[in-house]
């Protein structure tokens, strides 16, 4: 059986004919109708050449003859042909109802390339439930966020590479120079490159069944035997950040039965605990309540957001600024649970330098004049 593709032209005005254009079709109706090929083609206001040899070309894909070629008499369809009209003018007459919602999903769609008060922002982000929050709300003041979730180190090298025009990752507030975060982000981004934006503060913890039933109070009790961590995927900022936190704690990746496991996101996490597969893992709160698991909160971190300081201009970015900034937003973000706005300076434009204190330019001129 010969397989079928739909496509659909950008016009400015709608045929009245068929709801589905075909070209074969309609190179049919119009030799059925006109009984040359010559006509035919006046007809489509197509050349006699085009015609006839997109006819040939269709034949040899079908496998099958289209049209009787008898010299000196007025070209007609074959048996097949006549099927094919017949097959297509019936399949238009049952689904008339769906192509033409259809038609109406994707008209509606492309309106908003075609209205300048609308915006659509790419954004690659580390999972969060704040981001989702968000465009939901900024879809209906015109601003439509194009998220893509992975790894935090994954998506600020996204930007870097122009596959996006905005990325998202997290990291606890001032991290040192020698910090985990410092090793996996300072190659990837540069001040005067790179522009920062305040987003939100949330708090990381653990992920746990529901009533805490073993007693879980910190990182510590991951080191019991027989307790089931499940992890998240290297590079991910929750990776980087369990790493920084183990260090803290005078601990390393082999004190913890399922570090080397992997889950792709949040949700996955909770899912996993609440399947029973797991015991405990590190996630954010709002993923632990929506599946009514329990909680261990351990820390605060900021969410940051970033793009190319040559970005900030553009109207997509100052639209989701405005967005960050408005008292709608911070109401939404404070009704997350394990959220605030409070001191995340949503929508302010930062210092690189000052919020991830890294680099020391002074430090590293001066390390370039000693022999």
């Amino acid at each position: 059986m010969h397989k079928v593709e739909l496509s659909y032209l950008l016009s400015t005005e709608r045929s009245k004919n068929a709801l589905i254009r075909n070209p074969l079709m309609d190179m049919l109706h119009a030799v059925q109708e006109e009984g040359s090929i010559s006509g035919a083609s006046r007809a489509l206001d197509l050349s006699y050449r085009h015609v006839w040899g997109a006819l040939k070309n269709w034949e040899q894909k079908l496998g099958r003859t289209l049209i009787v070629w008898d010299k000196g008499q007025h070209a007609r369809l074959t048996e097949f042909g006549e099927k094919l009209l017949w097959a297509e003018r019936q399949a238009q007459a049952r689904l008339a109802p769906q192509i033409e919602a259809l038609r109406g999903d994707i008209e509606r769609a492309f309106s908003t390339a075609f209205d300048d008060n609308a915006h659509v922002l790419t954004l690659y982000a580390s999972h969060d439930a704040a981001l989702s929050a968000l465009r939901e709300q900024a879809a209906p003041r015109g601003l439509h966020l194009d998220i893509r979730f992975m790894g935090s180190v994954d998506a600020i090298a996204a930007l870097n590479a122009g596959r996006c025009m905005m990325a998202g990752f997290h990291a606890l507030d001032q991290p040192g120079s020698k910090s985990v975060a410092a090793h996996a982000y300072r190659g990837l981004l540069k001040p005067g490159l790179h522009k920062l934006i305040g987003f939100a503060h949330r708090t990381q913890g653990l992920i746990v069944a529901r009533n805490n039933p073993m007693g879980i109070t910190g990182l510590a009790d991951l080191k019991r035997a027989g307790l089931r961590y499940v992890n998240r995927a290297e590079g991910t900022g929750t990776r980087v950040l369990l790493d920084e936190l183990l260090a803290q704690a005078g601990m390393g990746p082999t004190d913890i039965h399922g570090y080397p496991s992997q889950e792709p996101s949040h949700a996955a996490v909770a899912q996993a605990v609440a399947s029973g597969a797991a015991d405990a893992g590190l996630g954010i709160e709002a993923a632990a309540r929506e599946q009514g698991l329990g909680f261990v909160p351990l820390t605060q971190e900021r969410y940051h957001l970033v793009c190319l300081k040559s970005a900030l201009p553009e109207p997509q970015v100052q639209a989701l600024l405005k967005e960050l900034q408005s008292p709608e937003w911070q109401t939404s973000l404070e009704k997350l649970p394990g959220y605030s706005g409070k001191d995340a300076q949503s929508g302010k434009v930062l210092s690189l330098r000052a919020t991830l204190p890294w680099w020391n330019y002074r430090k590293e001129k001066n390390n370039k004049k000693e022999p």
